[in-house]
C-alpha cells in the first residue's frame, strides 16, 4: 500500500518514507520521499530531485510522488544521465495518476535491484560494453518493417511481435515505391525487419524489388527458412546484394532461450550455419541486458570460432520499448534518427515503432516529407543546444 498523509498537491515537499513490492516480487524500502505535486521536469522538479537524491546514500531509494503525467516520460532520461536507476512505477489510476516512482541512487540504467547494479558495475570495470558507431547521416539508411507477426515472442521485443500479433504486412508495391524515392534522394542501404520477415508471404518479391537498386540487410531469427517455400525464398536471393543479420544473444542456450523461448538457441545456430553454407554474408546481433554483459566474451569467442568477422558481430542493449519494461530510454533526445517505414506510418527509429511519441507521420510516403519533419526536429534541437543559458541581469 502506498503511504498516506502526503502534503497537498501543487508544490514539492518531503514526506514520510515507506515500502512497496517490485513487480518482480522483490521488495524495496524508501529512505526518503518527495512529493512533486504538479511540477514537471522543466519547472523545478529536477532541482528538487537532485537535492533529495543527494540527501540519501548510494543504493538507497527515493520515492517520488507526482500528479504530472509528463514526468513518466522525462524522468527515465534524467535518471539515466544522472547515474540513478528507475526501479518501479505505480499509479493510483493508470490514466489520471497520481504516480509513484522509485529511484535508486547510483544504480545503472535498467537496474531492478542491487544484483543488477553489481553485475553492471563489474562488467563496466572489465571494459565490457555495447557496440558503438558513428551516427548514420539522415537519408543514407532506410528501415522497412515487412511485417509484425513472429514465430517468437521475445521478452524485450521493441515491436511487440509474437505469433498472435497482427501481421501488418507491407505490400511489395509500397516497398518498391519507398525504395525508388529513397534512392532518388541519395539513399544507400535498406534494412528489412519485423516481426520475422521470412513469415511475409511475399518476402522474396519484396527483396527482389529492392536489391537491384540498393543493398539489403534482412534481420531474422533464422529459425523458419530451413525448408519448404521459405527455403526456396532464401535460396532465390542474390548473395552479393543481400546480407542476413541473425539474432543470437549468448554462446550457451540459457540467456538466449530465457529471452526468446525454449529451443530457439539451437535453431538459431542451425540457421546461421545454413545461411553461411548457402553463401550469404551473415552478421550476428546479440541483445543483452547490462547485467548479462559478462556473457559477451564467450559469445565473441564462439563467433570467432565460427568464422564470423569482428565487423559482423554486434552487441546492442535492450531498449525500454514494446514488451521491455527496463533498458535504454528511447526518445528524440537520446537516439539519432533512422527513418523507419511501416505499412501504417513513419517513425523516428526502428526500436520505437510502438511509441506514439516517436511517430513521424501517419503515412509512410512521401519519404521527402518524413525527412523534412525529422530535419525540423534536428534543427530545433541544435538551436536549443547552442542557445544555452541567458544572462538574467539584476544590476
Amino acid at each position: 500500500m502506498m503511504p498516506t498523509g502526503l502534503p497537498a498537491r501543487g508544490g514539492a515537499g518531503a514526506v514520510e518514507s515507506g515500502s512497496a513490492p517490485l513487480a518482480s516480487g522483490a521488495a524495496w524500502t524508501s529512505a526518503a520521499e518527495l512529493d512533486g505535486g504538479t511540477q514537471d521536469c522543466g519547472s523545478g522538479l529536477l532541482l528538487s530531485l537532485t537535492v533529495a537524491m543527494r540527501a540519501i546514500g548510494q543504493g538507497e531509494v527515493l520515492l517520488l510522488h507526482t500528479a504530472e503525467r509528463s514526468v513518466l516520460v522525462d524522468l527515465p532520461a534524467w535518471a539515466r544521465l544522472a547515474g540513478h536507476g528507475l526501479i518501479d512505477v505505480r499509479a493510483d489510476d493508470d490514466r489520471k495518476g497520481p504516480w509513484h516512482l522509485a529511484i535508486r541512487r547510483g544504480a545503472p540504467a535498467g537496474a531492478s535491484g542491487a544484483a543488477r547494479a553489481d553485475a553492471a558495475e563489474t562488467a563496466s570495470s572489465k571494459g565490457l560494453a555495447f557496440s558503438r558507431g558513428e551516427a548514420t547521416p539522415l537519408g543514407r539508411r532506410l528501415w522497412l518493417y515487412s511485417n509484425f507477426h513472429c514465430n517468437l515472442a521475445c521478452s524485450y521485443c521493441c515491436a511487440e511481435s509474437s505469433p498472435q500479433a497482427a501481421p501488418r504486412l507491407m505490400p511489395v508495391d509500397l516497398a518498391a515505391r519507398a525504395v525508388d524515392e529513397f534512392v532518388a534522394l541519395g539513399g544507400q542501404e535498406v534494412l528489412v525487419t519485423g516481426g520475422e520477415p521470412f513469415l511475409h508471404p511475399d518476402l522474396g518479391d519484396l527483396v527482389a524489388a529492392v536489391h537491384p537498386k540498393v543493398p539489403v540487410t534482412i534481420l531474422t531469427n533464422a529459425m523458419v527458412f530451413g525448408r519448404g517455400a521459405r527455403r526456396r525464398t532464401l535460396e532465390s536471393m542474390d548473395r552479393d546484394a543481400v546480407t542476413l543479420q541473425v539474432s543470437l544473444d549468448s554462446a550457451g542456450p540459457t540467456i538466449h532461450n530465457d529471452n526468446r523461448g525454449a529451443g530457439s538457441h539451437e535453431r538459431a545456430l542451425e540457421g546461421i550455419s545454413l545461411a553461411r553454407g548457402l553463401g550469404f554474408r551473415v552478421r550476428v546481433a546479440a541483445t543483452v541486458m547490462e547485467s548479462d554483459l559478462e556473457s559477451v566474451p564467450a559469445l565473441t569467442c564462439l563467433l570467432d570460432e565460427m568464422g564470423i568477422p569482428a565487423e559482423d558481430q554486434l552487441v546492442r542493449p535492450v531498449a525500454a520499448e514494446g514488451f521491455a519494461d527496463v533498458g535504454q530510454h528511447i526518445s528524440l533526445d537520446t537516439v539519432e534518427p533512422e527513418p523507419t517505414l511501416t505499412v501504417d506510418g513513419a517513425w523516428w527509429h526502428p526500436v520505437a515503432v510502438t511509441s506514439g511519441a516517436l511517430k513521424v507521420a501517419d503515412q509512410p510516403l512521401p519519404l521527402a516529407e518524413v525527412y523534412d519533419v525529422i530535419r525540423d526536429v534536428l534543427s530545433f534541437q541544435a538551436a536549443s543546444s547552442s542557445e544555452g543559458r541567458e544572462v538574467f541581469r539584476c544590476t
